[in-house]
Protein backbone atom coordinates (compact mmCIF):
# COMPACT_ATOMS: atom_id res chain seq x y z
CA UNK A 1 0.00 0.00 0.00
CA UNK A 2 1.92 3.22 -1.30
CA UNK A 3 0.69 6.41 0.79
CA UNK A 4 3.10 8.88 -1.16
CA UNK A 5 1.58 11.66 -3.55
CA UNK A 6 2.70 11.23 -7.15
CA UNK A 7 4.93 14.20 -8.59
CA UNK A 8 2.37 15.82 -9.96
CA UNK A 9 0.08 15.55 -7.07
CA UNK A 10 3.02 16.86 -4.63
CA UNK A 11 3.39 19.55 -7.10
CA UNK A 12 0.00 20.72 -6.35
CA UNK A 13 0.11 20.62 -3.32
CA UNK A 14 3.20 22.81 -2.98
CA UNK A 15 1.93 25.45 -5.53
CA UNK A 16 -1.74 25.61 -3.13
CA UNK A 17 0.91 26.01 -0.39
CA UNK A 18 2.85 28.88 -1.62
CA UNK A 19 -0.05 30.60 -3.06
CA UNK A 20 -2.28 30.41 0.03
CA UNK A 21 0.71 31.42 2.40
CA UNK A 22 1.55 34.15 -0.01
CA UNK A 23 -1.85 35.61 -1.24
CA UNK A 24 -4.91 34.28 0.69
CA UNK A 25 -3.40 33.78 4.52
CA UNK A 26 -2.58 37.75 4.75
CA UNK A 27 -5.98 38.69 3.70
CA UNK A 28 -8.03 36.42 5.23
CA UNK A 29 -8.99 38.20 8.63
CA UNK A 30 -9.64 40.94 6.26
CA UNK A 31 -12.38 38.88 3.91
CA UNK A 32 -14.11 37.40 6.55
CA UNK A 33 -14.31 40.76 9.03
CA UNK A 34 -15.73 42.60 5.41
CA UNK A 35 -17.63 39.59 4.09
CA UNK A 36 -16.44 40.67 0.77
CA UNK A 37 -16.09 37.74 -2.04
CA UNK A 38 -12.71 37.84 -2.96
CA UNK A 39 -12.84 38.11 -6.48
CA UNK A 40 -8.92 38.65 -7.34
CA UNK A 41 -7.20 35.75 -5.71
CA UNK A 42 -10.15 33.45 -6.50
CA UNK A 43 -9.09 34.95 -10.17
CA UNK A 44 -5.63 33.94 -9.43
CA UNK A 45 -6.57 30.81 -8.36
CA UNK A 46 -7.93 30.06 -11.89
CA UNK A 47 -5.53 31.12 -13.89
CA UNK A 48 -3.08 28.51 -12.11
CA UNK A 49 -5.28 25.98 -13.02
CA UNK A 50 -7.16 25.06 -9.56
CA UNK A 51 -10.93 26.33 -10.53
CA UNK A 52 -11.42 22.97 -13.02
CA UNK A 53 -8.72 20.69 -11.77
CA UNK A 54 -9.97 17.48 -13.06
CA UNK A 55 -11.39 19.07 -16.28
CA UNK A 56 -9.32 18.23 -18.80
CA UNK A 57 -7.39 20.94 -20.46
CA UNK A 58 -8.93 20.24 -23.85
CA UNK A 59 -12.12 21.70 -21.70
CA UNK A 60 -10.14 24.87 -20.24
CA UNK A 61 -9.39 22.67 -16.60
CA UNK A 62 -6.00 21.59 -15.21
CA UNK A 63 -5.94 17.72 -16.24
CA UNK A 64 -5.42 16.32 -12.92
CA UNK A 65 -7.29 14.60 -10.64
CA UNK A 66 -9.48 14.21 -7.59
CA UNK A 67 -6.32 13.66 -5.59
CA UNK A 68 -4.74 16.74 -6.47
CA UNK A 69 -8.47 18.55 -6.08
CA UNK A 70 -8.11 17.32 -2.28
CA UNK A 71 -4.26 18.44 -1.32
CA UNK A 72 -5.07 21.67 -3.33
CA UNK A 73 -7.95 22.42 -1.43
CA UNK A 74 -7.09 21.61 1.77
CA UNK A 75 -3.74 23.81 1.72
CA UNK A 76 -6.11 26.83 0.10
CA UNK A 77 -8.96 26.24 3.38
CA UNK A 78 -5.83 25.97 5.81
CA UNK A 79 -5.53 29.62 4.66
CA UNK A 80 -9.35 30.52 4.36
CA UNK A 81 -11.87 28.67 4.51
CA UNK A 82 -13.95 31.09 2.37
CA UNK A 83 -11.84 30.56 -0.80
CA UNK A 84 -11.85 27.08 -0.44
CA UNK A 85 -15.81 27.19 -0.45
CA UNK A 86 -15.84 28.91 -3.43
CA UNK A 87 -13.43 26.67 -4.89
CA UNK A 88 -14.70 23.21 -4.20
CA UNK A 89 -18.22 24.55 -5.20
CA UNK A 90 -16.57 25.78 -8.48
CA UNK A 91 -15.44 22.29 -9.30
CA UNK A 92 -17.09 19.73 -7.59
CA UNK A 93 -20.69 21.20 -7.98
CA UNK A 94 -20.43 23.21 -10.90
CA UNK A 95 -17.51 21.66 -13.57
CA UNK A 96 -17.81 18.14 -12.47
CA UNK A 97 -21.59 17.38 -13.25
CA UNK A 98 -21.35 19.35 -16.40
CA UNK A 99 -18.09 17.28 -17.49
CA UNK A 100 -19.94 13.82 -16.82
CA UNK A 101 -23.25 14.79 -18.14
CA UNK A 102 -22.97 17.70 -20.46
CA UNK A 103 -23.20 17.32 -24.08
CA UNK A 104 -20.35 18.97 -26.10
CA UNK A 105 -21.84 21.88 -26.91
CA UNK A 106 -22.28 22.04 -22.82
CA UNK A 107 -18.91 21.42 -22.53
CA UNK A 108 -17.88 23.41 -24.83
CA UNK A 109 -20.23 26.79 -24.27
CA UNK A 110 -20.85 26.22 -20.21
CA UNK A 111 -17.87 24.24 -19.14
CA UNK A 112 -14.25 25.90 -20.68
CA UNK A 113 -15.10 29.39 -19.20
CA UNK A 114 -15.78 28.07 -15.70
CA UNK A 115 -13.09 25.93 -15.76
CA UNK A 116 -10.09 28.24 -17.03
CA UNK A 117 -11.26 30.51 -14.28
CA UNK A 118 -13.18 33.44 -16.59
CA UNK A 119 -16.57 32.50 -15.08
CA UNK A 120 -17.77 31.03 -11.85
CA UNK A 121 -20.83 28.14 -11.39
CA UNK A 122 -23.06 27.58 -9.24
CA UNK A 123 -25.61 24.91 -8.06
CA UNK A 124 -29.26 25.32 -7.36
CA UNK A 125 -30.48 22.32 -5.30
CA UNK A 126 -31.77 23.87 -2.23
CA UNK A 127 -35.29 25.15 -1.51
CA UNK A 128 -37.17 26.72 1.20
CA UNK A 129 -38.68 23.59 1.67
CA UNK A 130 -36.69 21.06 0.33
CA UNK A 131 -33.15 21.17 2.06
CA UNK A 132 -32.38 17.42 3.31
CA UNK A 133 -35.54 16.35 1.48
CA UNK A 134 -34.23 17.64 -1.94
CA UNK A 135 -36.53 15.49 -3.73
CA UNK A 136 -39.29 17.52 -2.71
CA UNK A 137 -38.31 20.01 -5.27
CA UNK A 138 -41.18 23.19 -5.85
CA UNK A 139 -39.50 25.17 -8.46
CA UNK A 140 -40.84 24.16 -11.76
CA UNK A 141 -40.08 23.51 -15.23
CA UNK A 142 -42.87 24.15 -18.01
CA UNK A 143 -42.36 23.09 -21.87
CA UNK A 144 -43.51 25.74 -24.49
CA UNK A 145 -42.28 24.90 -27.55
CA UNK A 146 -38.68 24.85 -27.80
CA UNK A 147 -37.93 26.28 -24.63
CA UNK A 148 -38.49 25.73 -20.60
CA UNK A 149 -40.03 28.17 -18.72
CA UNK A 150 -39.08 27.83 -15.18
CA UNK A 151 -40.55 28.95 -11.94
CA UNK A 152 -39.07 28.76 -8.19
CA UNK A 153 -36.47 30.07 -5.33
CA UNK A 154 -33.48 28.45 -4.52
CA UNK A 155 -31.74 28.86 -0.98
CA UNK A 156 -28.49 28.97 0.18
CA UNK A 157 -26.77 29.04 -3.03
CA UNK A 158 -22.94 29.26 -2.74
CA UNK A 159 -21.30 31.58 -5.34
CA UNK A 160 -24.90 32.37 -6.14
CA UNK A 161 -24.53 35.97 -6.11
CA UNK A 162 -21.29 35.86 -8.36
CA UNK A 163 -21.64 33.10 -10.36
CA UNK A 164 -22.18 33.41 -14.28
CA UNK A 165 -23.77 29.93 -14.80
CA UNK A 166 -25.92 27.93 -12.23
CA UNK A 167 -26.96 24.52 -12.53
CA UNK A 168 -30.79 24.53 -11.72
CA UNK A 169 -32.99 21.57 -10.84
CA UNK A 170 -36.71 21.95 -11.54
CA UNK A 171 -39.22 19.19 -11.58
CA UNK A 172 -41.58 18.63 -14.78
CA UNK A 173 -44.21 16.95 -12.89
CA UNK A 174 -44.47 16.38 -8.80
CA UNK A 175 -46.21 13.80 -9.11
CA UNK A 176 -43.67 11.82 -10.14
CA UNK A 177 -41.56 12.92 -6.99
CA UNK A 178 -37.66 12.04 -7.93
CA UNK A 179 -37.95 10.85 -11.14
CA UNK A 180 -39.63 14.34 -12.43
CA UNK A 181 -36.64 16.47 -11.86
CA UNK A 182 -34.38 17.98 -14.43
CA UNK A 183 -31.45 19.94 -14.33
CA UNK A 184 -30.76 23.11 -16.58
CA UNK A 185 -27.77 25.72 -16.93
CA UNK A 186 -28.82 28.84 -16.82
CA UNK A 187 -26.47 32.15 -17.86
CA UNK A 188 -26.23 34.94 -15.68
CA UNK A 189 -28.72 37.54 -17.30
CA UNK A 190 -31.69 35.41 -18.19
CA UNK A 191 -34.88 37.44 -18.21
CA UNK A 192 -36.40 36.23 -14.99
CA UNK A 193 -33.17 35.03 -13.67
CA UNK A 194 -32.37 37.06 -10.06
CA UNK A 195 -30.78 37.22 -6.91
CA UNK A 196 -33.35 37.94 -4.19
CA UNK A 197 -31.44 38.04 -1.00
CA UNK A 198 -27.57 37.52 0.11
CA UNK A 199 -27.57 35.60 3.51
CA UNK A 200 -25.57 37.29 6.40
CA UNK A 201 -23.78 34.58 7.80
CA UNK A 202 -22.04 33.40 11.33
CA UNK A 203 -19.01 32.22 9.32
CA UNK A 204 -17.17 31.31 5.18
CA UNK A 205 -17.96 35.07 5.42
CA UNK A 206 -16.23 35.59 2.08
CA UNK A 207 -18.25 33.55 -0.28
CA UNK A 208 -21.79 34.11 -1.15
CA UNK A 209 -24.73 32.62 0.21
CA UNK A 210 -27.41 34.01 -2.08
CA UNK A 211 -31.35 33.41 -2.37
CA UNK A 212 -32.00 32.91 -6.35
CA UNK A 213 -35.52 33.26 -8.07
CA UNK A 214 -36.45 32.08 -11.35
CA UNK A 215 -40.08 34.31 -12.61
CA UNK A 216 -41.09 32.63 -16.00
CA UNK A 217 -37.19 32.07 -16.87
CA UNK A 218 -37.13 30.68 -20.45
CA UNK A 219 -34.17 28.60 -21.14
CA UNK A 220 -33.40 27.01 -24.46
CA UNK A 221 -34.09 22.92 -25.12
CA UNK A 222 -30.27 22.91 -25.18
CA UNK A 223 -29.84 24.18 -21.46
CA UNK A 224 -30.90 20.48 -20.37
CA UNK A 225 -28.21 18.74 -18.72
CA UNK A 226 -28.79 15.07 -19.33
CA UNK A 227 -31.91 13.46 -20.03
CA UNK A 228 -35.39 14.28 -18.61
CA UNK A 229 -36.10 12.84 -15.51
CA UNK A 230 -32.50 12.44 -15.08
CA UNK A 231 -32.21 15.47 -12.44
CA UNK A 232 -32.02 13.65 -9.30
CA UNK A 233 -29.77 11.18 -9.93
CA UNK A 234 -27.19 13.94 -11.68
CA UNK A 235 -27.86 15.69 -7.73
CA UNK A 236 -27.17 12.87 -6.12
CA UNK A 237 -23.90 11.91 -8.37
CA UNK A 238 -22.55 15.35 -8.13
CA UNK A 239 -23.00 15.75 -4.48
CA UNK A 240 -21.06 12.41 -3.80
CA UNK A 241 -17.94 14.11 -5.42
CA UNK A 242 -19.05 17.65 -3.44
CA UNK A 243 -18.93 15.69 -0.65
CA UNK A 244 -14.87 14.92 -0.74
CA UNK A 245 -14.46 18.81 -1.48
CA UNK A 246 -16.30 19.60 1.98
CA UNK A 247 -14.05 16.73 3.47
CA UNK A 248 -10.82 18.53 2.22
CA UNK A 249 -12.23 22.19 3.41
CA UNK A 250 -12.79 20.39 6.78
CA UNK A 251 -9.05 19.19 7.02
CA UNK A 252 -7.56 22.49 5.75
CA UNK A 253 -10.00 24.17 9.05
CA UNK A 254 -8.94 21.33 11.13
CA UNK A 255 -5.29 21.89 10.54
CA UNK A 256 -5.23 25.47 10.38
CA UNK A 257 -7.22 25.26 14.20
CA UNK A 258 -4.07 22.90 14.77
CA UNK A 259 -1.43 25.07 13.58
CA UNK A 260 -2.26 28.17 15.69
CA UNK A 261 -2.54 26.31 18.91
CA UNK A 262 0.39 24.80 18.39
CA UNK A 263 2.07 28.31 18.30
CA UNK A 264 0.30 29.90 20.72
CA UNK A 265 0.53 27.13 23.53
CA UNK A 266 4.45 27.43 23.20
CA UNK A 267 4.16 31.45 23.24
CA UNK A 268 1.53 32.05 26.16
CA UNK A 269 3.58 31.54 29.32
CA UNK A 270 1.43 30.95 32.82
CA UNK A 271 2.54 30.34 36.39
CA UNK A 272 6.28 30.20 34.86
CA UNK A 273 6.28 27.87 31.44
CA UNK A 274 4.26 27.57 28.43
CA UNK A 275 0.81 25.93 28.33
CA UNK A 276 2.17 23.58 25.89
CA UNK A 277 3.98 21.86 29.55
CA UNK A 278 1.02 20.97 30.57
CA UNK A 279 -0.40 17.94 29.99
CA UNK A 280 -3.96 18.67 29.81
CA UNK A 281 -3.28 21.09 26.49
CA UNK A 282 -0.68 18.25 25.60
CA UNK A 283 -3.65 15.82 25.24
CA UNK A 284 -5.98 18.51 23.33
CA UNK A 285 -2.97 19.05 20.87
CA UNK A 286 -2.93 15.34 20.12
CA UNK A 287 -6.60 14.82 19.72
CA UNK A 288 -6.32 17.62 17.45
CA UNK A 289 -3.78 15.51 15.73
CA UNK A 290 -5.17 12.33 15.50
CA UNK A 291 -8.26 13.32 14.22
CA UNK A 292 -6.72 15.52 11.49
CA UNK A 293 -4.42 12.82 10.07
CA UNK A 294 -7.22 10.46 10.16
CA UNK A 295 -9.49 12.79 8.70
CA UNK A 296 -7.81 13.30 5.89
CA UNK A 297 -6.65 9.46 5.22
CA UNK A 298 -10.73 8.94 4.54
CA UNK A 299 -10.90 12.04 2.65
CA UNK A 300 -7.75 10.85 -0.04
CA UNK A 301 -9.67 7.35 -0.03
CA UNK A 302 -12.80 8.97 -0.78
CA UNK A 303 -10.71 10.54 -3.83
CA UNK A 304 -8.83 7.61 -5.02
CA UNK A 305 -11.79 5.65 -5.36
CA UNK A 306 -13.46 8.48 -7.86
CA UNK A 307 -10.35 7.97 -9.83
CA UNK A 308 -10.10 4.64 -10.00
CA UNK A 309 -13.50 4.90 -11.74
CA UNK A 310 -15.86 2.62 -8.60
CA UNK A 311 -18.37 3.42 -6.25
CA UNK A 312 -17.53 5.90 -3.66
CA UNK A 313 -20.97 7.18 -1.86
CA UNK A 314 -20.32 5.51 1.34
CA UNK A 315 -16.95 6.85 1.55
CA UNK A 316 -17.78 10.26 0.80
CA UNK A 317 -20.16 10.30 2.92
CA UNK A 318 -17.77 9.20 5.52
CA UNK A 319 -14.87 11.66 4.96
CA UNK A 320 -17.32 14.72 4.93
CA UNK A 321 -18.92 13.31 8.26
CA UNK A 322 -15.65 12.88 10.07
CA UNK A 323 -13.85 15.66 8.79
CA UNK A 324 -16.69 18.40 9.65
CA UNK A 325 -16.95 16.76 13.19
CA UNK A 326 -13.32 16.70 13.66
CA UNK A 327 -13.02 20.82 12.29
CA UNK A 328 -15.94 21.24 14.52
CA UNK A 329 -14.06 19.51 17.60
CA UNK A 330 -10.45 20.88 16.65
CA UNK A 331 -11.51 24.59 16.40
CA UNK A 332 -13.58 24.34 19.68
CA UNK A 333 -10.36 22.74 21.68
CA UNK A 334 -8.56 25.78 19.99
CA UNK A 335 -10.90 28.63 21.25
CA UNK A 336 -10.22 26.54 24.39
CA UNK A 337 -6.24 26.72 24.59
CA UNK A 338 -6.58 30.37 23.30
CA UNK A 339 -8.56 31.15 26.59
CA UNK A 340 -10.17 34.43 27.07
CA UNK A 341 -8.00 35.29 23.77
CA UNK A 342 -9.50 32.90 22.11
CA UNK A 343 -13.11 34.58 22.58
CA UNK A 344 -11.57 37.65 20.61
CA UNK A 345 -12.14 38.99 17.14
CA UNK A 346 -8.43 39.88 17.03
CA UNK A 347 -7.45 36.06 17.00
CA UNK A 348 -7.81 33.65 14.35
CA UNK A 349 -9.82 30.81 16.78
CA UNK A 350 -12.40 32.06 16.72
CA UNK A 351 -12.99 32.40 13.20
CA UNK A 352 -12.06 28.61 12.87
CA UNK A 353 -14.63 27.94 14.88
CA UNK A 354 -17.39 29.98 13.09
CA UNK A 355 -15.96 27.97 9.90
CA UNK A 356 -16.31 25.03 10.99
CA UNK A 357 -19.88 24.85 12.11
CA UNK A 358 -21.12 24.82 8.54
CA UNK A 359 -19.42 21.74 7.29
CA UNK A 360 -21.54 19.80 9.46
CA UNK A 361 -24.54 21.45 7.31
CA UNK A 362 -24.06 22.08 3.97
CA UNK A 363 -23.83 19.37 1.16
CA UNK A 364 -25.92 17.14 3.59
CA UNK A 365 -25.70 17.32 7.58
CA UNK A 366 -23.85 15.18 9.21
CA UNK A 367 -27.63 13.20 10.05
CA UNK A 368 -27.98 12.79 6.03
CA UNK A 369 -24.29 11.34 6.19
CA UNK A 370 -24.92 9.27 8.65
CA UNK A 371 -28.33 7.77 6.43
CA UNK A 372 -26.40 7.45 3.51
CA UNK A 373 -23.34 5.68 5.31
CA UNK A 374 -26.18 3.10 6.86
CA UNK A 375 -28.10 2.38 3.59
CA UNK A 376 -24.90 1.36 1.90
CA UNK A 377 -23.92 -0.84 4.88
CA UNK A 378 -27.43 -2.72 5.06
CA UNK A 379 -28.15 -2.65 1.22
Amino acid sequence: MDFELTEAQRLFQETARHFAEKEIAPIAEKVDELGQFPHETIQQLGELGFMGIAVPQAYGGAGADTVCYVVALEEVSRACASHGVIMSVNNSLYCDPILRFGTEDQKRRFLMPVAGGKAIGCFCLSEPNAGSDAANQETTARRDGDSTILSGTKNFITNGNEADYAIVFATINKELKSKGICAFVVERGTPGFAVAHVEKKLGIRGSSCAQVTFDNCRVPAESLLGKEGEGFKIALATLDGGRIGIAAQAVGIARAALEASLDYSKQRVQFGRPIAANQAIQFMLADMATEMDAARLLTLNAALLKDQGVRYTKESSMAKLYASEVAMRSSIKGVQIFGGYGYMMDYPAQRFMRDAKVTEIYEGTSEVQRMVIANALLS
